[in-house]
């Protein structure tokens, strides 16, 4: 099969589509005909050999995919045919994909196949942040940096769906995206000072932040969380170090710190988080009020502009691969 492949660690262009072996089936697997792939942060770390694939697991990029059931492995032969999306480990990157039953939903009637593909990875770690980990609730206040990401336009709708009030970093031309989406503050990160901001319209400050900056913005979140406030941070795009902390507010304010990646989980552990996304935000998909946020599609041989455009943080929402022209 064809498959998008890396020469060595490095830059964009370090990625080119070549020959790979077609994925084998265990048990309650399926094998999924792959119609387009979604980029997402970690795959360009993975690129950079910063982020390996969990051993045991595909060494091509891409954590989630959307196509058809081609073949199905005993335990899964109930999915042959049907269109689905996955949660992938790696792989996505590929004509075909091998996947557990588990990690897949159906595509709904009311998206398309490219929709679909970008739906799943940030769906996912949004819902497990805001709910498993956060303990979001109705009328409780979020901050949701980098707003207009895909997991950030993710974190916006379903956190809207728990009935919260949500605020978001983001640069002020993505502030109307973060405004259609839910958001009722936007704060532009390059200009403000998101927690002067915050201390103004929320003296509280917020019950639950959503973070992917890390040591930039660490000190900045300890002061504006309200007491029990949660920080959940999926990310470090901002450094791996915090210098001059302050945990003072941590004891104080009884906070609760909380890292988390989704791709390292168990299999139980991804299976149990998308079967209860599929109970409680499902019927938002099927109503139109969850919805993947599509920036731009690119054709995969062109992977390498596609990896280029979001580095360069230009895209508001999701970043797609076509695989195949019907989608």
């Amino acid at each position: 099969m064809k498959a998008i492949l890396l020469k060595d660690f490095g830059a964009a262009d370090q990625l080119y589509l070549g020959d790979a072996a077609k994925p084998a089936l265990a048990d309650h697997q399926v094998l999924i005909r792959v119609e387009a792939a979604a980029l997402n942060r970690a795959d360009i770390l993975q690129r950079k050999g910063l982020y390996p694939p969990p051993e045991g697991t595909s060494e091509i990029l891409g954590l989630e995919v959307a196509g058809q059931v081609v073949e199905a492995a005993p335990g899964a032969t109930e999915l042959l045919g049907q269109k689905v999306m996955a949660l992938l480990p790696g792989g996505g990157y590929a004509e075909y994909v091998s996947v557990h039953k588990s990690l897949i939903l159906k595509i709904p009637n009311n998206l398309t196949t490219v929709e679909a593909a970008g739906l799943m990875e940030v769906s996912i770690t949004a819902w497990q942040a805001l709910k498993w980990l956060g303990k979001l609730k109705k009328g409780e206040v979020v901050l949701i940096h980098a707003g207009a990401s895909g997991v950030g336009s993710a974190c916006i709708q379903l956190a809207k769906i728990l009935k919260a009030r949500v605020l978001v970093t983001a640069s002020a031309d993505k502030h109307d995206l973060c405004s259609r989406l839910g958001a009722e503050l936007c704060i532009d990160y390059r200009t403000e000072d998101f927690k002067s901001v915050i201390k103004e319209h929320i003296p509280a400050g917020a019950d639950l932040i959503i973070d992917f900056i890390g040591a930039d913005y660490f000190q900045k979140n300890l002061d504006s969380m309200a007491e029990d406030g949660r920080l959940v941070m999926l990310g470090l795009l901002g450094g791996t170090k915090a210098v001059d902390v302050n945990l003072a507010a941590v004891l104080f304010k009884r906070l609760t710190v909380l890292g988390s990646t989704l791709r390292s989980r168990s299999l139980q552990y991804r299976s149990s988080l998308i079967a209860d996304f599929q109970e409680h935000c499902y019927p938002f998909l099927l109503e139109g009020s969850l919805k993947p946020v599509i920036d731009k599609v690119f054709p995969w041989d062109q992977v390498q502009a596609a990896h280029e455009y979001m580095e360069a943080n230009k895209n508001r929402g999701k970043v797609v691969l076509q695989i195949r022209d019907k989608i």
